[in-house]
């Protein structure tokens, strides 16, 4: 009886089992209305992905002066290191979101750190003219907390940065100078111009080039192995800092006053490979995703903007009522969130998608959000949808301003029609709006 019982659930499997995988004929004329009934499921979709998305996670406080720079510990995912105007350094602990250790570094701002390519120590640079390297690890009980090497300069260091292989570092002040850590005098000294340069950094991919900003509008890369310059380009404005792709060697985006981003090839700097235009006061920092596809921005004007590498567009905008002028930000490592730090004192953690869910996902649900995904970019440029994956409640004070650039712009470009129109023909090129914000490149 019981090895019959058997043998009817196993033929009951078997026909439940052939039942189910019933072929598909694709035929379009067999499904007449597949189109419209994909076009629904993508709005649905672009209607509930703007429904959860709330990138904004959680802030970090502890600091009593506005935080002015951030460093990523290149080994361990939940560690973030943060500096701040009082000479004031914290690590934090992302899992737990809280500060594990907190040390008195320099008198006066902290204007950069960066950690070691092997995670064991970090560096710092500030106001005091000193270049101080400290413990990763918290010091043990009854140990006083004291840096490893203290270098006195003789000038104030604006930032400073690591090699991604060696033990070599680069700080920048009244000029770029290359350090080995067993030393106490710099390997070399690069300089070309005369002002102050706010931002050196180290190619991720081809580790012996430099780049770095001067308060001259100059942005000028360097060859470690020639120890000497190789060539700058001038922009109408000054930029603050520059990041490398991680993944395009020759490939870095600058972020300047002129509320632009430009993304350069360093092989053809005469023109930029893409204009970044959507914020509304000076752009402060920049930061590039692992995968190279992506990179975070931070301005002014207290918001947050997520660029893709090949659009003149943000695809996203982060602000809150509290968030100030937004000083640094970063992109940690494994593409899934995004930490600011402003002038009120805090750190925010963001989203990277804004709209993702957290935590361990169910195969089906994993399944319904790929086809979401590929429906809504079948239908990406329909107008219902595009409209509705585009929209973004802003600030007044950024709406406002928005819509006052966009009269100039139009002036702008009314007044060059006019001019042009009353000229003698050819007497006025037209410039391409990417050749507009160079004055010069020089070798």
């Amino acid at each position: 009886m019981k090895r019959l019982t058997l043998n009817y659930i196993q033929w009951v499997f078997n026909v439940c089992v052939t039942l189910i995988a019933v072929p598909r004929n694709y035929d379009p004329a067999l499904h007449p209305f597949e189109v419209p009934r994909e076009y629904t499921r993508a709005l649905n979709a672009t209607k509930l992905e703007r429904v959860f998305a709330k990138p904004f996670l959680s802030s970090l406080d502890g600091h009593r002066d506005g935080v002015n720079c951030m460093a990523k510990h290149p080994k361990s995912l939940s560690t973030v290191l943060s500096g701040a105007c009082d000479g004031e350094v914290k690590i934090w602990n992302l899992t737990k979101r809280q500060c594990v250790r907190t040390i008195q570094a320099h008198e006066g701002f902290v204007r950069g750190m960066c950690a070691r390519f092997c995670g064991t120590s970090f560096f710092t640079v500030g106001d005091d003219k000193t270049v101080k390297q400290w413990k990763m690890e918290s010091p043990e009980y009854g140990e006083e907390e004291e840096p490893i090497h203290t270098i006195l300069g003789k000038t104030v260091y604006t930032g400073i940065d690591h090699h991604w292989k060696e033990a070599v570092f680069a700080t920048c002040g009244h000029q770029v100078d290359i350090w080995d850590e067993q030393r106490t005098s710099p390997m070399c000294s690069l300089t070309w111009g005369f002002d102050s340069i706010s931002s050196v950094k180290f190619n991720p991919i081809e580790t012996y080039l430099l780049g770095s900003c001067a308060s001259d509008r100059n942005i000028v890369l360097y060859d470690m192995r020639k120890s000497t310059p190789l060539k700058k380009v001038i922009l109408n404005m000054r930029t603050n800092t520059l990041c490398w792709n991680p993944m395009e060697a020759f490939v870095f985006t600058a972020a300047n006053e002129d509320y632009n981003l430009y993304t350069f090839d360093m092989r053809f700097l005469e023109s930029p490979m893409t204009v970044h235009m959507d914020h509304v006061s000076a752009v402060l920092d920049v930061d590039y995703s692992p995968t190279g596809k992506e990179f975070v921005s931070a301005s002014f004007d207290k918001s947050v903007r997520i660029f893709p590498v090949d659009k003149g567009h943000s695809r996203e905008v982060y602000h809150t009522k509290r968030m100030q002028h937004v000083i640094t930000v970063k992109w940690t490592s494994d593409n899934k969130y995004i930490l600011c730090g402003s002038d009120e004192m805090n750190i925010r953690l963001w989203k990277a998608n804004a709209s993702e869910k957290l935590g361990v996902l169910a195969p089906r649900e994993k399944a319904a959000m790929n086809y979401n995904q590929k429906l809504k970019e079948k239908f990406q440029y329909h107008p219902q949808i595009r409209r509705i994956a585009q929209h973004r409640h802003l600030p007044k004070s950024i709406f406002c301003q928005i819509k006052e650039q966009r009269i100039m712009r139009e002036a702008r470009r009314r007044k060059e029609l006019n001019r042009r129109k009353h000229s003698k023909p050819g007497s006025m090129p037209f410039v391409s709006e990417r050749k507009k914000h160079i004055v010069a490149v020089v070798k």
